[in-house]
């Protein structure tokens, strides 16, 4: 039986799920993070299917998020995007190092996923934390700062950016370090699948196949970094991309 229990890694809310008989063993471990104005339930079905097969997976809420929304105003939480990201990235590492002190994670085999801005999470952590394993990219932009300068310039048209350059210049200049398109080799050969269809309109679909062509170029097994586009598919997972991520963790994690 596959359980399903709420717990919080410091003051970080997320739910756990694992076959319960295991739940105190060690496993292999799959983290992911939803998307801008979704919630870590949203990702059950998922998180079941990877269950299903051996995995722990943990599905934390973002801040401004879920358990975290405390009625954040919409506008809030737009121009907090990046620092939602960035905060991510570093909760990644608290719930990575919450779960190795617990001796949950079996050989070291850690995962990462996301989708939309939890799939350019995932991107940014790769950037900072080589102890992740194997990696799933779904409909995020590895182009971080490309991607930043576009939602600004959107922002910028329609008058609603209530920020100065200065601080605009500031947060490109900080998102750099976490940009994997200017770190490619620190993908150091590691399993990397990317999702993305054809007709997304919120997160440009030549964000992620461009880098991938350019990634592929550095890996020694062609094999071990994939990308699957969908025609006419717009901004929102399918079926398909959900059943080859849970395939690519049970190849590769």
């Amino acid at each position: 039986m596959i359980g399903v229990s709420n717990r919080k890694f410091n003051n970080i809310p997320a739910l756990v799920i694992v076959e319960a008989s295991k739940e105190n063993q060690a496993l292999p471990v799959v983290l992911y993070h939803h998307g801008f104005t979704s919630a870590k339930e949203h990702n059950l079905p998922l998180a079941y299917l990877l269950a299903e097969k051996g995995f722990r997976v943990v599905l934390p809420d973002s801040e401004y998020h879920g358990e975290r929304e405390l009625d954040t105003p919409a506008k809030k939480k737009q121009i907090s995007f990046w620092d939602i990201v960035m905060q991510n990235v570093h909760e990644t590492k608290e719930i990575y190092e919450s779960l190795q002190q617990e001796k949950l994670i079996l050989d070291d085999r850690f995962g990462i996923a996301g989708t939309s801005m939890g799939g350019i999470t995932t991107s940014a952590a790769l950037t900072q934390y080589p102890w992740i394993k194997v990696a799933c990219v779904l409909m995020g932009s590895p182009k971080i700062t490309t991607y930043a300068k576009t939602l600004v310039s959107s922002f910028k048209k329609m008058g609603d950016l209530p920020v100065t350059d200065e601080m605009i210049n500031y947060l490109f200049e900080s998102l750099k370090q976490y940009d994997l398109s200017e770190q490619v080799d620190k993908l150091n050969n590691r399993p990397l699948f990317f999702w993305h269809g054809e007709d997304d309109a919120v997160v440009p679909f030549d964000h992620s196949f461009t880098f991938y062509e350019k990634a592929r170029e550095l890996y020694q097994n062609k094999d071990d970094i994939q990308f699957l586009n969908q025609p006419n598919q717009g901004h929102k997972v399918s079926r398909t991309a959900i059943l080859k991520t849970v395939e690519w963790f049970d190849h590769y994690l």
